[in-house]
Formats: structure tokens, C-alpha cells, sequence
């Protein structure tokens, strides 16, 4: 399974959300550093989910961040997070 997948699932698995797109980055930062030949090392995340209502932007990025663990274990260096409740 790909990181891209593994990300999407998780995501959908854990927080329900209600828009999701995850977006391999990695060729935009070719050269620096965590960059590695295969990409799926820098991503972007654009998440609507309920399970953000009522948090600061730093807490829905810690929840994506934990949820996210095991890609950051498995080689994700740097992910990028749109965390938006419904209706923002």
C-alpha cells in the first residue's frame, strides 16, 4: 500500500471527514532535505471534519499529526494541514 493510501485511509477511518484530499508534494521539494527518490516524503492535506469543531488550529493539527503517526514512522517528512470544521 502507498503512503498517499495509507494517509487517505487513516484519515477516513479516523476522523469521518466530510472533504479530503491528500496530495504527494514530494517532486516540489526535490534536493532538500527528507526528499528521497520514490517521492511520498512531503504532503499536503486539505481536511473538513467534524471532529475539528470547537478547536484551535494548533489542536486540529495536533489530531491530524497524531492520527498521522505511523506515516511519520514509515518516512512522511513534512506535511502540510488544511483542518477546517463544516462550514468554515
Amino acid at each position: 500500500m502507498t503512503l498517499t493510501h495509507w494517509i487517505t485511509q487513516t484519515l477516513q477511518e479516523n476522523l469521518q471527514p466530510t472533504e479530503l484530499t491528500v496530495t504527494d508534494e514530494s517532486e516540489k521539494h526535490h534536493g532538500h532535505a527528507g526528499w528521497r527518490e520514490g517521492g511520498e516524503t512531503h504532503f499536503h492535506v486539505y481536511i473538513v471534519s467534524q471532529a475539528f469543531s470547537g478547536k484551535s488550529r494548533v489542536e486540529r493539527h495536533r489530531l491530524v499529526n497524531s492520527t498521522l503517526q505511523g506515516a511519520f514512522d514509515r518516512g512522511l517528512h513534512a506535511l502540510a494541514i488544511q483542518a477546517k470544521a463544516p462550514g468554515e
